[in-house]
């Protein structure tokens, strides 16, 4: 496979130049000081459509021959790429129809059918539309765009690595978002070319995986599980395309938890001011999750910012998980004597503490309860991890038997 050379990264920027934006990066204090060194975030989140995705559709579309674009274009997409292609298609005055997981998220479906796309739901995975859509390709005579597997799409995206190093000359550490890999691909042959001693980290989510036992296996294999709030990146096998790419570049991989993007989103939202969705902080919680020496970094840091686009139902549960991850939520059952002052001492001994009562629920109806017991349930807000323990080690010192609520 003949890889991207500079000049194709040089001519997607040109093409993009009139239509594309161009993200800022800014500055974060709050990992600066975890990371001992500066730390920038890539705001791809503030793209057109809300993520990096339309740099590579458009870039891809465009290069089509007038003969291939005739008979439309489709593809299949969680949200972003979906979005990306309803856009660049009807930038360019060309018919697009996107296949979506049957779960995609409602404000993603919405904002492709804004954009211009014909959207059809099929299947539980970006897999199952994407087989769906090249059912339809074949049938229709659409031309297939792939959301990573193409070395246009490619292109396309390492104009973000040529931004960063617009923006930021002197960068040592770009950490990248990674589902199918067009982005890490991207970014890694933008700074083979330009800045090889910059380090490029991709960040996967560790319950959809596939890329450590694909470059252990040195070829595409099967993520063995996909279960991740993180659907951008939940792709289940790596491009043939990008693989190449990254293995060539000698790229470093890891993984995060659901608890590290949790928090990471609320980091993002709390102190950068920045909405951005799970696979889109990404990034962040490698950061937040290993040491500087794990990572290696090389300072400065940027961290790209993937993508922005979150169902606010479900934005609300993640900022609700990621201050329980943080520590900043406690919720616990414990029993106590039914008798006018029981609840008043329980409230006593938290209100000590300094913890904010968020929700307080007694019940004497349970089966497990003695008679004259009453189980209580509250919700803490607490100042972190630390305090979250005084709370605990408070409420045992008194006497009670506390059990902590997942």
């Amino acid at each position: 496979m003949e890889l991207l050379g500079l000049g194709q990264i040089e001519a997607a920027a040109a093409l993009l130049a009139p239509v594309i934006r161009r993200t800022p990066v800014v500055a974060s204090r709050a990992l600066s000081e975890r990371s001992e060194t500066e730390v920038w975030l890539k705001c791809e989140n503030l793209q057109r459509t809300g993520s990096f995705k339309p740099r590579g559709a458009y870039n891809r579309i465009a290069n089509l021959p007038a003969e291939e674009r005739v008979g439309g274009v489709v593809a299949a997409s969680a949200g972003n790429h979906a979005q990306g292609v309803a856009w660049a298609a009807a930038s360019l005055g060309i018919e697009s129809t996107v296949f979506m997981p049957v779960g995609a998220s409602l404000p993603k479906l919405a904002a492709t059918k804004a954009y211009g796309a014909r959207v059809l739901q099929v299947g539980d995975s970006i897999d199952d539309a994407l087989d769906a859509a090249l059912d339809f390709a074949e049938r229709t005579g659409a031309r297939l765009i792939h959301p990573f597997d193409h070395p246009d799409i490619v292109a396309g995206q390492a104009t973000v690595g040529l931004e960063i190093l617009e923006q930021l000359p002197d960068v040592g550490t770009v950490l990248v978002p990674t589902g199918g890999g067009g982005l890490l691909a991207g970014v890694a042959v933008a700074m083979h070319h330009l800045a090889p001693a910059v380090r490029v980290i991709g960040v996967q989510a560790a319950e959809a995986a596939a890329w450590p036992d694909s470059l252990a296996a040195g070829k595409p294999v099967r993520a063995a599980r996909m279960s991740t709030m993180a659907d951008g990146i939940a792709v289940g096998l790596p491009g043939a395309v990008p693989f190449a790419h990254v293995v060539e570049h000698a790229t470093t991989m890891l993984t995060v938890d659901e608890d590290a993007l949790s928090k990471a989103l609320l980091l993002c939202l709390e102190r950068a001011k920045l909405i951005v969705e799970p696979a889109g902080a990404a990034a962040v919680a490698a950061l937040m999750s290993y040491s500087p020496e794990e990572l290696g970094l090389r300072g400065p840091v940027c961290a790209i910012l993937s993508g922005g686009n979150i169902d606010p139902l479900l934005l609300t549960r993640l900022i609700g998980h990621g201050l329980s991850a943080a520590g900043r939520y406690l919720a616990v059952r414990l029993t106590i004597a039914d008798r006018p002052g029981g609840l008043s001492s329980l409230l006593g001994v938290v209100g000590k503490t300094g913890a904010s009562v968020v929700d307080v629920a007694h019940s004497r109806t349970g089966t497990w309860l003695a008679l004259g017991e009453v189980e209580v349930a509250l919700t803490l807000e607490t100042r972190g991890s630390n305090h979250r323990d005084d709370v605990l080690e408070a409420l045992t010192d008194a006497g009670y038997v506390v059990r902590v609520e997942d």
